[in-house]
This record gives C-alpha cells, sequence and structure tokens, in this order.
C-alpha cells in the first residue's frame, strides 16, 4: 500500500512537468535588450533609452547548413517568403526609445518589423513599417512571419557585415555586442554564421 501511494504522490508530481513540456512551443520567444546614452551616477543608471529585439527562436536539432546552398540557399529558414522574419512564428521586432543612425541611415524612434533579405554573398538588414500579426489566424492588421511582405514598406535596407563561428549556435540568437554609452552592434547568430550591424544614437 505504501508503494501504491509513493508511485501515485510521484505521478502527481510529474504531470505538471509533463504537461509543461508538451505546452512549451517549439521556437520560443526571446529577446535581446540593451540600453543606450544614460549615464551611471553613484551606482544608478539614469537617462537611458531601450533598443529591444523580440524575436522567435527556433532551434536547429540536428540540421545541418541549415541555410542551404546556391539555389536553395536561404529556402528553408524563409519557408519561401521573399525575407527571412529572423526567427520564427510572429514577425521580429525592433523597437527603438531614440532615434537612430544604422548604417548611415536614420531610423526614428518607434517599432518595426526586422527581416533579412538573405542572398548567399550578402545578407541584407531591413527594418519595415509593417505590423505584426499575434497569430496567423489573425484578422488583425498586419503580417504574420514575412508573408504577404512588401518592399514598399522598408524604412531600411542596409547590408551586413558576416563572418563564421568557431562553434555552432544551435538557438537563433540576437545580441548586443561591443556597446558603448553611444551605440555598438547588433548581431544575429545560427549555426556557424554571424551577421552584424552597427548603431550608434543619431545626431539631433
Amino acid at each position: 500500500m505504501r508503494i501504491y501511494f509513493s508511485l501515485l504522490l510521484a505521478g502527481i508530481l510529474l504531470c505538471p512537468l509533463t504537461a509543461s513540456a508538451q505546452d512549451r512551443i517549439s521556437s520560443p520567444r526571446g529577446e535581446a535588450a540593451t540600453q543606450i546614452g544614460g549615464t551611471f551616477t553613484d551606482g544608478a543608471y539614469t537617462g537611458g533609452s531601450w533598443v529591444v529585439v523580440d524575436y522567435g527562436r527556433p532551434i536547429l536539432r540536428g540540421r545541418k547548413q541549415i541555410f542551404g546552398v546556391g539555389e536553395s540557399y536561404g529556402v528553408a529558414v524563409s519557408g519561401g517568403t521573399p525575407v527571412w522574419r529572423v526567427g520564427a512564428n510572429k514577425s521580429t521586432r525592433f523597437t527603438t526609445e531614440r532615434d537612430l543612425n544604422i548604417a548611415g541611415h536614420r531610423v526614428a524612434a518607434g517599432e518595426y518589423s526586422l527581416f533579412i533579405d538573405l542572398k548567399e554573398d550578402v545578407w541584407t538588414f531591413i527594418l519595415s513599417n509593417h505590423k505584426a500579426k499575434s497569430s496567423g489566424s489573425s484578422t488583425e492588421e498586419g503580417l504574420w512571419g514575412a508573408y504577404e511582405y512588401q518592399m514598399e514598406m522598408d524604412v531600411l535596407r542596409a547590408p551586413m557585415v558576416r563572418s563564421q563561428n568557431t562553434v555552432s549556435v544551435d538557438q537563433l540568437t540576437f545580441s548586443f555586442v561591443d556597446m558603448t554609452p553611444e551605440g555598438g552592434t547588433l548581431a544575429v547568430m545560427w549555426e556557424n554564421e554571424v551577421a552584424t550591424i552597427e548603431f550608434s544614437i543619431a545626431a539631433n
């Protein structure tokens, strides 16, 4: 009887864990965030403005050469859309509280959709005025991923600097690197690919 109740208790305790694992989406949402333009005074940071990337984070799960080669380059990650959503599910969101200079272009404070135009020889960073739907079945205005993307909505297009990582990054990752109080570099990494673009606070 004690063994029975012990097993029953173990099953009850494990049920929430099992349900949680089953409920976890395959590409969980993530966020990269930094603050610029502020100062530390007496140990407190003040006056900073947020720059945030909110995105779905797909996982390789053993796949190799995720971006493909030749004519198939970029097809697997973009799903046949004109550009890559740089994530999964809901369109990737780029939000800045300050006007920025990105690769020599002024970008006003606000929220944008972030895409990359994938070519084997060049990746082009895109910020767009397309709004984002909360789900693929939603009737609200905007895009789901990059479906129905239109170039006419672009605010910025700029080539990225690419390099090869020394390790394979399993889960798509955005990161702010080489930061200073006035700006830095936004990096996107997946498998062995690293692509970056510089930004800074725009002059008044």
